[in-house]
């Protein structure tokens, strides 16, 4: 970053010695001044912290030329600089202050563009005929769109990445295996009553005519249920995939799990669609006979408990208790729930969907006579997260 390399190095123009009152900031916060003028300030976005600034960019004096951000920075990290300021200029603790990164973006707002960019990066604002933009100066790449939030960014990739006829091998033996930052989890087993398996919503759809009932059965029994939990510093910590555990016999080969009716020749053919939705968040193995009398279940409490939600009012506490039971593995208001239907005894497990509501694909693992020896719902690829 030409002039202020050397200050970075020594960590760093002792930007972190700038003194700033709350009153000072809020003043900051609320408005930006322009020469002699004052404006309301426009929330480009929303809890966006506090940004270090040269006080000659607040005041008029400067526009902005350098922007970086550093790791264990005030705020969020980001510092910015004018294109008049000095070395001498900048050393001076006095000369810095911080206010909310909305201030300067109502002063120039392309800041906003790579407000979502990681601590390290380091910029140079330009602006010609072309328009203004950024380059990033370690890799000379100019920047003129926005850049994604993280979690918008794996989410979109991740969307194109799901429900594939096939995967290599490769991708789901990675799943489960331990090491690194991916964790394979038990959390009990689920009861399969007829053998004849249903992919759902838990929540909006378990019970009802929109549930994947799956062509393929498996015998009536209870099986493990594993969950391979990763944790991410981009999105934090998230369920990448569900597993039944079918039998111990080695898996060869996955192939799509195709709905009640349809053979893996069908893929594709109107009408044939192999996948479930998610609109709660939740996905389940589950047993159509247990399908049924969980239906029954909700139909019942709903009746009795007029007004109230089956998640919020009912299910929230039992997934706040798994979280208390195992904080190290999922978030605070709870990922997964081995849960026992009232009167009948039925074991449902229910857990997250990777970043949320969407469209999911179960694949049948098969050992080398054909037989199934898993059911796996893949709902993330962990290189995105």
């Amino acid at each position: 970053m030409g002039l202020f390399n050397k200050k970075k190095k020594e960590k760093e123009l002792k930007v972190e010695k700038a003194e700033v009152t709350s009153e000072k900031t809020q003043t900051q916060t609320e408005k930006t001044k322009t020469g002699s003028e004052q404006s309301e300030i426009k929330q480009y976005i929303k809890g966006a912290g506090g940004t270090i600034v040269s006080k000659s960019i607040l005041q008029g004096k400067s526009k902005l030329k350098w922007l970086f951000r550093q790791g264990e920075g005030h705020g969020n990290g980001w510092i910015a600089f004018g294109d008049t300021d000095t070395q001498e200029y900048v050393d001076n603790p006095d000369n810095m202050t911080v206010v909310d990164f909305n201030v300067l973006a109502n002063i120039e707002p392309a800041v906003v563009n790579v407000f979502f960019m990681p601590d390290g990066s380091d910029l140079e604002f330009r602006k010609d005929e072309t328009g203004a933009y950024f380059v990033n100066t370690v890799t000379g790449e100019e920047i003129r769109e926005q850049i994604k939030p993280p979690f918008q960014e794996a989410f979109e990739k991740n969307l194109k990445f799901l429900n594939k006829e096939t995967y290599p091998e490769e991708f789901f033996q990675s799943l489960f295996q331990k090491g690194g930052r991916i964790e394979s989890f038990c959390i009990g087993e689920a009861d399969f009553p007829t053998g004849e398996i249903v992919l759902s919503d838990p929540i909006v759809y378990l019970g009802s005519k929109y549930m994947v009932t799956l062509e393929k059965k498996i015998p009536a029994g209870s099986y493990p249920v594993d969950l391979a939990v990763c944790h991410s510093e981009k999105v934090g910590l998230r369920i990448v995939a569900a597993r039944l555990v079918i039998s111990n016999r080695q898996t060869v080969c996955h192939e799509i799990a195709m709905p009640k009716g349809s053979a893996k020749e069908d893929m594709n053919k109107p009408g044939v669609w192999a996948f479930f939705g998610v609109d709660a968040g939740l996905a389940c193995f589950s047993d159509t006979e247990a399908a049924e009398k969980y239906r029954h279940f909700i139909s019942k409490w709903k009746d009795e408990n007029p007004g109230k939600n089956e998640y919020y009012d009912y299910f929230a506490p039992y997934f706040r208790k798994s979280y208390e039971m195992y904080p190290e593995l999922q978030r605070e208001s709870g990922d997964f729930l081995l849960w026992q239907m009232p009167e009948t005894g039925y074991k449902l497990a229910m857990f997250a969907s990777g970043l949320g509501d969407g469209i999911y694909s179960g694949y049948w693992g098969l050992d080398a006579d054909g037989e199934a020896t898993e059911l796996v719902i893949p709902f993330l690829n962990p290189e995105y997260i």
